[in-house]
Parts: structure tokens; C-alpha cells; sequence
């Protein structure tokens, strides 16, 4: 079953490669979207695929690459978007 979440991730998760880690693992799992730094200090990713990879990919955001610390990871479920893949957004 295909399902479709922005994550909403906080703590230090700026400037510490937050984005590669997010995308490289997404390619990994086959997950489709974007993840970009929001002005506020939190990471955004909108993730999109088989349920089962969503969820791992959740998790993965919640222990962040290396030198990260997550401090909250909020999940909101959204309407499937289609995207054709993953890609970092630059504001």
C-alpha cells in the first residue's frame, strides 16, 4: 500500500549533511520526495511510497546521520502526490 507523510524534524539537524542522509537512504528504500531545511532550524521531508519503507524511513529520521541530534520528529499524513523522485530543495 502506497502512502504519502511530511515529517517535520527538530534539534540539530542543520548543517550536519541531515539532507544527504535523508536522500541517499530514500534512494535507497525507493521513496519518492524532498527534503529541505526549513528558516526555522527543522528539516522537512515529504516522503512517498510502500508503507513499509515510509515507516523505515521515519525511523531513519529519527536517528539522523553521524553528528546530528533529533530532539522531535512529528509526522503528518498527506494526499499521495505522485513525485517521480527524491531531490534536496535549497530555499
Amino acid at each position: 500500500m502506497k502512502r504519502s507523510v511530511r515529517v517535520f524534524i527538530s534539534g540539530t539537524v542543520q548543517g550536519v549533511f541531515f539532507r544527504s542522509f535523508v536522500k541517499e537512504n530514500a534512494d535507497r528504500l525507493g521513496i519518492k520526495g524532498y527534503v529541505r531545511n526549513l528558516p526555522d532550524g527543522r528539516v522537512e521531508a515529504w516522503l512517498e511510497g510502500n508503507s513499509e519503507a515510509v515507516e523505515k524511513m521515519i525511523d531513519l529520521c529519527k536517528q539522523g546521520p553521524k553528528f546530528a541530534k533529533v530532539d522531535k520528529v512529528e509526522t503528518k499524513e498527506e494526499h499521495f502526490q505522485g513525485f517521480q523522485e527524491f531531490k534536496i530543495l535549497r530555499i
